[in-house]
């Protein structure tokens, strides 16, 4: 049992129809996120974040937001609890301000990488942590029994001012450097990251170019950010910029650019970020934690140089899990959501962006120079077929024809090569993904156990 509630749940008591996926709650703003459930949703965190002092409520500039933050603080405030609204903010804001203000917990209103009419609800406890599995079930039991009543009134209040102090834990974290007429790219995806993405960067001294620079919910993640890198890319050979940053929605993950336009994605940081902590003995037992997606060349490439590479299932929780199992001080997801000892293993698009762009400055290095010394990774295809809500989502499991087919494919691929399925935790997707040192096979293997993934669930 988690130490963010007091609440004694059984280990059977979750149920199958679960609203929470590998991050949170998260869904379409108006299927999902209805103003009741919203409410009732608000006051069951309240009865679980038991601990005294306020709530902290952050949001990405989703227009679902703004509602979604008015009734989770009327179920918050129903529930007795104080609210302080932080307004539009990076996700890491917030784990950073409960901790500083000895608070409750937090909740985080956004949707990620997703898509402007999906929203999400992300939950920490008071140590900053997001909530166990157990305390999920207890606002899932809660949300059952719909016997909310009023017991007292809380108030609420505006705290826009306290982004103030996690601006300057990010440009602490960088102590006396600068990046002084250094040119950088930053793609803001029109979400948090326009809230201080640039005026860090200005602060350091960057000559910044800004593209989806400002707040605006009905652009947030379209043909931008870190899931669309075209732009980022365009807008550094045209500038002539040394490097590039896109974020996502909520700024808890970044990808980066080297000055040719190629991409460093989360593996590639993860190694290169690796290797320069290794070199000064700053990496503990040398050791990175990765997930099941991060490529097989990272994973070669890096036990070939005396590291140890330790994968989890898909989503921050298990890495960050094994992170604290293993006291690690690097680790993350190949789509670029790193944690790091720096912050208390929080993954922040900022923060990582920060450091790479003073590991390249010091080691006197370009993006492109740094990015030839990493890893050749194998080629890697993911498929993502879509799965209909009415359709049992196990019915793949099921399939003996398909399970045959998964073996059949790694079989032939071997000890080079591998093949993932697994469903979405954010998204009614079911991901095919293949990896091998020879192409053909991807793209064979992986074409193949998509179409018969597609007519399996359909």
């Amino acid at each position: 049992m988690s130490n963010n509630a007091k609440h004694d749940i059984g280990e059977s008591s979750l149920v199958k129809n679960t609203i929470f996926g590998t991050d949170g709650i998260r869904g379409n703003a108006k299927e999902v996120f209805k103003p009741e459930l919203v409410l009732q949703i608000g006051q069951s965190c309240g009865e679980l974040l038991s601990q005294t002092g306020p709530v902290l409520i952050g949001e990405d500039s989703r227009n679902s937001s703004s509602m979604i933050t008015a009734a989770l603080t009327a179920g918050l405030t129903a529930a007795g609890k104080e609210v302080w609204q932080i307004g539009i903010c990076p996700t890491p804001a917030i784990p950073l301000l409960i901790k500083k203000f000895s608070a409750a917990g937090g909740l985080m209103v956004s949707a990620s990488h997703n898509q402007p009419s999906d929203n999400g609800i992300k939950i920490f406890g008071f140590d900053g942590n997001k909530i166990s599995l157990k305390d999920q079930e207890f606002i899932e039991e809660r949300l059952q029994k719909k016997d909310f009543s009023t017991k007292s009134f809380g108030k609420k209040y505006q705290r826009i001012d306290l982004l103030n102090i996690y601006e300057r834990s990010l440009l602490d974290s960088i102590g006396n450097q600068d990046l002084y007429n250094i040119p950088i790219v930053l793609d803001l995806c029109w979400g948090s990251a326009t809230i201080l993405g640039e005026k860090i960067f200005q602060a350091l001294g960057a000559k910044v170019f800004v593209i989806n620079g400002t707040a605006d919910g009905s652009k947030i993640n379209v043909g931008c950010g870190s899931t669309n890198l075209q732009p980022i890319q365009n807008a550094i050979l045209e500038n002539n910029a040394k490097m590039g940053f896109a974020f996502d929605g909520d700024a808890d993950r970044v990808i980066a650019i080297d000055e040719k336009g190629r991409i460093m994605n989360g593996d590639h940081i993860l190694y290169l970020w690796g290797s320069y902590l290794k070199a000064k003995n700053k990496l503990f037992e040398n050791r990175l934690i990765a997930t099941t997606m991060s490529n097989l060349g990272f994973e070669k490439a890096w036990t070939a140089k005396g590291g140890v590479m330790q994968r989890t299932k898909v989503g921050d929780k298990h890495v960050h899990k094994a992170m604290v199992n293993t006291k690690a001080d690097l680790g993350g997801e190949q789509s670029g959501h790193i944690l790091t000892s720096l912050n208390d293993l929080c993954g922040d698009g900022l923060l990582t962006a920060l450091q790479m762009s003073f590991i390249s400055k010091e080691s006197n290095l370009n993006f492109s120079e740094w990015l030839d010394k990493s890893f050749t990774p194998y080629p890697q295809k993911l498929v993502n077929v879509p799965l209909k809500k009415k359709i049992a989502t196990t019915s793949w499991k099921d399939s003996e024809s398909f399970q045959s087919l998964i073996k059949e494919a790694k079989f032939d691929l071997g000890g080079e090569g591998r093949v993932l399925i697994r469903e979405s935790g954010t998204e009614p997707l079911l991901r095919v993904m293949v990896e091998s040192n020879n192409q053909s096979k991807v793209e064979h293997w992986c074409s193949k156990i998509a179409m018969v993934a597609a007519s399996t669930i359909s």
